[in-house]
């Protein structure tokens, strides 16, 4: 039995003659963390669209533990594939409660009830990520940090193999970056997530896959991907890397941008 869990091969998708995505091959290994990165506009929530489904007009092939996408309906990828999105979907007047009880849809019937051990598990995924006590809050009241959390919530009661996650700590505070990176951490099964903040890209995952203009560029580890020669190459700026010799930690840096505040930055531990 293969040990990848989601595979392209070849996958090119273009919309009106132009390429998104051009001859991708990617292997993701059961329990990796893997990171794609590149500049606004590289393909990566592309990419993610056409591995979990919602894309299915490009050419070449995605499986999902060795099968054809293309040949799964949405309800059998949704019982392995859990997806936190870079926006939240409008909830209305649902609550926290509503938001997290959909994990079970791909699990159940039309006609299917919540069994007292369906209601447990929600209780769980909601002790797990610290909202039990506004179960019955309006999902639209809460902040950034807590609709995220809550949307793991509800990927922890869908029970997936797969967690994708699509910039899940854009517009969050330091805190709540790190908060949502170590949660999904704590769920032991295969991340794949977007991300900008290169410094939380080398800290939380084992492999970095570097998209360009819709090109699959780099594809390794945190070291090896994160040279001077390729950032400047992708990112357009001139770039520095520093190692701590004490440490052993290294910092890389972007010429011209105030690093304080660059999320481009990151320290990297060999």
């Amino acid at each position: 039995m293969s040990s990848f869990v989601l595979q392209a091969n070849s996958l090119t998708w273009s919309v009106n003659k132009k390429h998104i995505l051009n001859d991708i091959d990617l292997n993701i290994k059961v329990g990796e963390t893997v990171a794609i990165v590149g500049p606004n506009g590289a393909g990566k929530t592309s990419l993610l669209k056409c591995l979990y489904g919602e894309c299915s007009n490009y050419s070449g092939n995605v499986y999902l533990n060795g099968k054809s996408l293309n040949l799964l309906n949405l309800k059998d990828i949704a019982k392995k594939i859990a997806v936190v999105s870079q926006h939240s979907e409008s909830a209305f007047n649902l609550t926290v409660l509503d938001i997290v009880s959909m994990g079970l849809i791909p699990h159940k019937g039309l006609f299917d009830i919540n069994t007292s051990a369906d209601r447990h598990s929600i209780e769980q995924a909601l002790v797990k990520v610290d909202l039990i006590s506004k179960q019955h809050q309006l999902f639209n009241t809460l902040s950034g940090g807590e609709q995220q959390r809550v949307l793991i919530a509800r990927a922890i009661v869908q029970a997936p193999d797969i967690l994708i996650m699509d910039e899940p700590t854009n517009h969050l505070d330091m805190y709540y970056q790190h908060q949502i990176l170590m949660l999904a951490k704590t769920l032991n099964i295969t991340l794949l997530i977007t991300i900008h903040d290169l410094n939380l890209a080398a800290q939380y995952c084992d492999r970095i896959v570097m998209l360009n203009n819709g090109e699959l560029v780099a594809d390794d580890t945190p070291e090896a991907v994160f040279t001077a020669e390729k950032l400047t190459e992708v990112f357009k700026l001139e770039c520095a890397i520093d190692k701590n010799p004490f440490t052993q930690s290294t910092r890389i840096t972007f010429s011209g941008i105030n690093n304080s505040a660059n999320d481009e930055s990151a320290w990297l531990h060999s």
